[in-house]
């Protein structure tokens, strides 16, 4: 779980406590080995000549006027920068310091740095590897490379395409994906048999990212090569490549500890412990900004390096091709390597994020060029300085003015239809990390003069983007690039796309719509705080001006357990709070289950106690001569506290999961 996650937690249950509190076509599945390419909008005449020559001399100017810049101004405290071209490394630089307290200088060759999930493209180069050897099969059922199985659902079994495209239907998973130290580390088949998700969509249907899909290739590949996977990928991928320096052994070995960069949340804070990822087939590699230029110089070629061939360059040229698209307008899955249309370009690439360091890997096929980044820091959060960066890179460089938008009948109209809220398919279900799902369910609105805006896609400034339609429900930035498409599924229900692929959304209906949800949650928690602090202030009130409750004993007994369930109610939400507060580093959410099962029981003593709740307010509706108002208070309890019911239930806070 990334700090970003973690801190939308927190906000999530701060809110709640107080009581005011990223984005699939439902296709028939196809096994194509490649599809069609990307549709690549043609650069305009104007817009084909004009950029700067890609020479070391004008990346070396561009970039030292650029990167110490944007790290002051992000608080980041150190970057690397590779790009190769041709075969060829032309740039190779290190921005900042690694080690801030020694003011120790980044280096492109000296310097380690995690790419986190770039760590993927290892795995999915070794599954493509096996693949042309005949020891694995794209198209056959994961289960029979596993000593473990992988439940049936939805009628069909998960193949390694599946996988390679993220559409192998698993819901998101949080817990021990990182670790504390090294003694935490479990085996590879302990985490996959003791972490396995639900699968929530029919596979090569829906695009939601997955990390313990990743695990799981990683795994197949240790069992089918006989060998632990982190040395398999050295023998056949670090070692051919002349990648000395580069590894997903964890902890790193003794002669490249000393080049570790410390990971930072901010350049003014403290340098941050090592991170240990579980799931190390997904996010593990420490590396140079060296090796990757090798790297990418083999996918450039086909494969090739020197002398040396990692793949066939039939196999390579499969590899990079479209696999699944969940919109055919914009960008769709390759095997692993995701699609980044930009300056009319088709680029191949993946990012990476652990909880300090963020990176990008992207290849612009066609210019035979590969990019390599990674900031060591989180920074200040505000913007994307490597979204910026790439950009700036390749309007430098590629220059290019998009078309003109295409004529819509009736923009508004359309811009109407689509508007509302939207769930990510990369999300939590069976968990109370399904929480996450309603906090970050981002706002589509339509604007009067027919755009639209998404309030989770700003520019630089903070500023939400505005998007016109350049097609039927084709949407792209106005004085930009950046696209969002919209389509129905199957059922006739609203689907949108970003340029990333490997998730959508999906828009949700009222008992899903945070706004409906949020509402419910302020009436409910004011009703029963309100409850609770009233009950010793009224019964204070009472003694003083001796007005004793002119109630029975049963009607006291039921008033008596009516506020104690109440009190129950702030204790649960309190307590959510508090425990999610204290999940403050990278494994602290690891420790959330000993809490999940106490107020999995609280919840369910809240859900029984609600039934003396509303049998109270019955009873208090029938006792002819009471006080109006104590009637409509025992009727509003009794509604609040089913709303907090419904709430607990329908959003896993009282589910007894363990295995989030």
């Amino acid at each position: 779980m990334n700090w970003e996650t973690k801190s939308l937690l927190v906000l999530v249950f701060a809110g709640i406590a107080a009581g005011s509190l990223v984005l699939a076509q439902t296709a028939e599945k196809t096994k194509e080995a490649a599809r069609a390419v990307a549709k690549v909008e043609e650069p305009s005449t104007a817009s084909a000549a004009g950029g700067h020559a890609l020479t070391a001399e004008d990346l070396e100017a561009f970039l030292d006027g650029m990167m110490p810049a944007q790290l002051n101004r992000e608080d980041i405290a150190g970057a690397v920068i590779a790009v190769v071209k041709d075969g060829k490394v032309i740039f190779a630089k290190g921005y900042g310091y690694s080690d801030m307290a020694k003011r120790t200088p980044v280096t492109p060759d000296a310097t380690l740095f995690r790419p986190g999930s770039i760590s993927k493209l290892f795995t999915w180069t070794s599954v493509m590897q096996l693949q042309e050897q005949g020891k694995l099969d794209l198209d056959k059922d994961v289960n029979f490379y596993l000593d473990f199985k992988i439940p049936p659902a939805f009628g069909q079994p998960i193949t390694l395409n599946d996988i390679m495209t993220h559409t192998a239907g698993f819901e998101e998973t949080a817990k021990d994906l990182f670790v504390a130290d090294a003694q935490h580390m479990t085996p590879l088949d302990q985490y996959l048999k003791e972490h396995m998700p639900k699968r929530i969509f029919p596979p090569f249907v829906v695009p939601a990212y997955s990390n313990y899909a990743t695990a799981l290739a990683g795994y197949i590949v240790q069992r089918v090569s006989g060998k632990p996977f982190a040395q398999y990928v050295a023998d056949n991928i670090f070692t051919p490549l002349e990648m000395t320096r580069t590894t997903f052994v964890q902890p790193l070995p003794d002669n490249l500890k000393p080049m570790m960069s410390d990971g930072y949340q901010k350049a003014s804070g403290k340098a941050k412990p090592f991170e240990f990822v579980e799931a190390y087939p997904a996010g593990s590699v420490s590396t140079t900004a060296r090796d990757m230029c090798n790297f990418m110089i083999a996918h450039l070629q086909d494969g090739k390096f020197g002398d040396k061939q990692i793949l066939r360059p039939e196999t390579a040229q499969t590899m990079h091709a479209r696999l699944f698209d969940a919109d055919d307008r914009l960008s769709g899955m390759a095997h692993g390597f995701y699609e980044e249309t930009r300056n009319g370009h088709r680029i191949i690439g993946h990012g990476g994020d652990t909880e300090f360091f963020h990176s990008d890997l992207h290849l612009i096929l066609d210019q035979n060029v590969g990019f390599f980044v990674s900031y060591n820091s989180a920074g200040k959060g505000e913007v994307s300085p490597r979204t910026i960066l790439f950009e700036s890179f390749l309007d430098r460089y590629f220059p290019y003015t998009p078309p003109a938008p295409g004529k819509v009948s009736d923009a508004r109209a359309d811009a109407a239809q689509v508007a509302g809220l939207y769930k990510t398919s990369r999300r939590f279900e069976s968990s109370f990390l399904k929480m996450l799902t309603l906090a970050g369910e981002p706002k589509v609105s339509a604007n009067a003069d027919g755009t639209i805006s998404i309030d989770e896609l700003k520019a630089p400034n903070g500023v939400p983007k505005k998007f016109e339609e350049i097609e039927p429900f084709l949407y792209r930035e106005v004085h930009g690039q950046d696209k969002v498409g919209f389509k129905k599924d199957t059922n006739g229900d609203w689907q949108f796309q970003m340029d990333y692929p490997f998730f959508i959304f999906q828009r949700v209906g009222l008992l899903e719509n945070k706004y409906f949800n949020l509402a419910l949650l302020i009436f409910g928690l004011t009703v029963v705080l309100l409850t609770v602090v009233f009950w010793p202030v009224g019964a204070l009130i009472r003694k003083h001006y001796d007005k004793p409750l002119a109630l029975s004993p049963q009607e006291k007994g039921q008033r008596l357990w009516a506020r104690i369930v109440c009190l129950l109610f702030v204790i649960l939400f309190v307590g959510w709070l508090l425990a999610i507060s204290q999940a403050n580093d990278i494994a602290g959410i690891n420790g959330l289950p000993p809490w999940v099962l106490v107020f999995g029981g609280l919840g369910l003593i809240c859900s029984i106690g609600t039934i003396f709740v509303v049998v109270n307010a019955l009873r208090s509706l029938k006792v002819p001569g009471r006080w109006f108002w104590a009637k409509a208070h025992d009727v509003l309890l009794a509604v609040a506290c089913l709303g907090l019911v419904w709430f607990l239930f329908t959003w896993n806070l009282m589910n007894f999961n363990t295995h989030f």
